[in-house]
């Protein structure tokens, strides 16, 4: 971690900004070459840890310890007059994000505090300065999102134990008081299972220790337990069912790593050590952001407990994310409520990251389904669709100034109703799944069935659109898809036009499709393995 933190370093400085001309003097360009708080914390982070560890290139480094000094000025001239900072990208005096950015820097000054750098007072200076208003504006400052109020919890924990001010412990106790936002499978309000509820795991940690309140780690401890269901044969997370930004991402476990180690020391849990070594396995590098965990607790230095194998063999549902997982060894399965994306199968390297289904009916057409109810093995999906016509307005309730939004539909009487009732049935079979799709009601609709796989594979069985990149039919018998040795089969196939973009239906993906077409009514067997 040392060693990839110097690389982290390295790169900082070669974006340095040096001009002394410049007002930007001393910070760090991003890669749109913009300087903001965010790039010079980046650069303060992995400096400090640098600074302070005897294995690191950068250990009691003078000229480092100088850049730093400049970069922690040019941080305070960032800081606005009430203690906030910008998220640039979006967030303005935003108390939330000076949270994360206080969380990522006390660390750093305590190891700073505690070592030997020669001329350390010239970065604490300055450095002190800005984390001292940054905890005026801690103790009075509001939230967007659930895991802001764990996040600014964390920093006052952190700056708690450099300046115990009561009114650093007072605050956090507000925001605990809410209570934590956990629903009973494990999970966080924003179900963002790559990027917040890693977040929050590991702040709620930090709180834990900071203001001693080890009964935080009981949150942790559930969550970790769900995510033990939401990986991938190959080390890889689900991702479908977030309600944030790392929605559908390719995410790895890395952010857990902290956390899992953490916790699998504390409980000598052997499944936590057991993700922790899955991590260093698929992951490692991507650690590099939490060595300041590692340098101020060298309890995380101990040898892990001996791993109990992580489950692999399971058929799971978590209701309020709308998620359900099955996983078979070496493949796995994802069903989906309330999303387009309403199934996904990973074997390994090939993976289908979704199966989207449209059809043209009204420009309303595109499944999904809000539930799920299991009949004789099956995961039964269901959504059912209504196209009416409008008769005209009642005469005695005509306004009589010829305006459309005077005459409301809701008032109209419906007539010609088209109906439209999807079923799909996910059933398990040897090696894989079938899902059996029926579409009836209204008479030949077009639709079409999307299987979008993930870049970089190989096409068997399949031809692809003579004007469409990526994309691709099945017009008959088994298509198959390969990656890395991987190899996902898919069929059979059914080509009853070539309409792809249908109207209503979300736009492609970038990413290589087979479709599958046809019209109402639908109904076909489709088994993937």
């Amino acid at each position: 971690m040392i060693h990839l933190n110097d690389e982290r370093i390295e790169s900082h400085q070669k974006v340095r900004i040096t001009d002394k001309n410049n007002p930007a003097y001393g910070g760090i360009l991003d890669g749109n070459e913009i300087a903001h708080v965010h790039a010079v914390t980046s650069f303060l982070q992995a400096g400090m840890c640098g600074l302070v560890s005897k294995e690191s290139k950068f250990y009691n480094h003078k000229a480092l310890t100088g850049e730093l000094v400049l970069a922690a000025k040019y941080l305070l001239k960032l800081q606005h007059a009430d203690g906030t900072i910008d998220l640039f990208s979006t967030n303005f005096h935003s108390t939330p994000d000076l949270g994360f950015i206080v969380k990522w820097l006390s660390p750093g000054y305590r190891l700073l505090q505690q070592s030997s750098v020669p001329g350390k007072k010239s970065l604490l200076q300055p450095l002190g300065d800005f984390l001292q208003n940054a905890g005026k504006a801690l103790t009075v400052g509001g939230i967007h999102t659930p895991n802001h109020r764990w996040v600014i919890c964390s920093a006052l924990a952190g700056l708690y134990t450099i300046w115990p001010e009561p009114a650093y412990r007072q605050r956090a106790e507000t925001w605990l008081n809410e209570k934590i936002d956990m629903d009973p499978d494990g999970q966080y309000e924003e179900k963002s299972s790559y990027i917040y509820s890693s977040l929050s795991d590991r702040v709620l940690i930090a709180t834990a220790r900071g203001f001693k309140k080890p009964e935080l780690l009981d949150y942790v401890r559930k969550n970790l337990e769900m995510t033990l269901y939401y990986i991938h044969p190959n080390g890889e997370i689900v991702t479908e069912a977030s309600g944030r930004q790392d929605n559908s991402i390719i995410g790895t476990l890395e952010n857990y790593y902290y956390p899992c180690r953490y916790m699998a020391l504390q409980d000598r849990n052997g499944r936590f050590a057991a993700v922790c070594r899955l991590i260093e396995e698929t992951a490692f590098p991507k650690t590099v952001g939490f060595l300041y965990y590692f340098l101020e607790d060298p309890t995380l230095w101990q040898e892990l407990p001996s791993s109990s194998p992580l489950p692999s063999n399971y058929a799971k549902a978590f209701h309020t994310s709308g998620l359900f997982r099955i996983r078979r060894d070496n493949y796995d399965a994802s069903i989906l409520l309330n999303n387009p994306v309403f199934f996904t199968m990973h074997k390994k390297n090939a993976v289908l990251q979704g199966i989207r289904l449209a059809s043209a009916f009204f420009g309303k057409g595109q499944f999904t389904s809000a539930d799920y109810r299991e009949d004789n093995g099956a995961y039964i999906l269901e959504s059912n669709l209504e196209g009416p016509y409008y008769q005209p307005f009642p005469t005695d309730k005509i306004p009589g100034d010829g305006i459309w939004a005077n005459m409301p539909r809701n008032q109209r009487a419906q007539s010609e109703v088209q109906k439209l009732k999807t079923m799909v049935a996910i059933r398990e079979i040897e090696k894989g799944f079938e899902l059996e799709i029926a579409i009836t009601g209204t008479d030949h609709v077009p639709l079409a069935l999307e299987l979008i796989f993930r870049p970089g594979g190989q096409f068997s069985g399949v031809q692809a659109h003579n004007n469409l990149p990526e994309v691709y039919f099945l017009k008959e018998g088994q298509g198959s898809y390969t990656l890395n040795g991987d190899q996902i089969h898919f069929g059979p196939g059914v080509y009853q036009h070539k309409w792809v973009d249908i109207r209503g239906a979300l736009p492609r993906t970038s990413a290589p499709t087979v479709f599958l077409t046809g019209f109402t009514p639908f109904n076909r067997k489709i088994q993937l393995t």
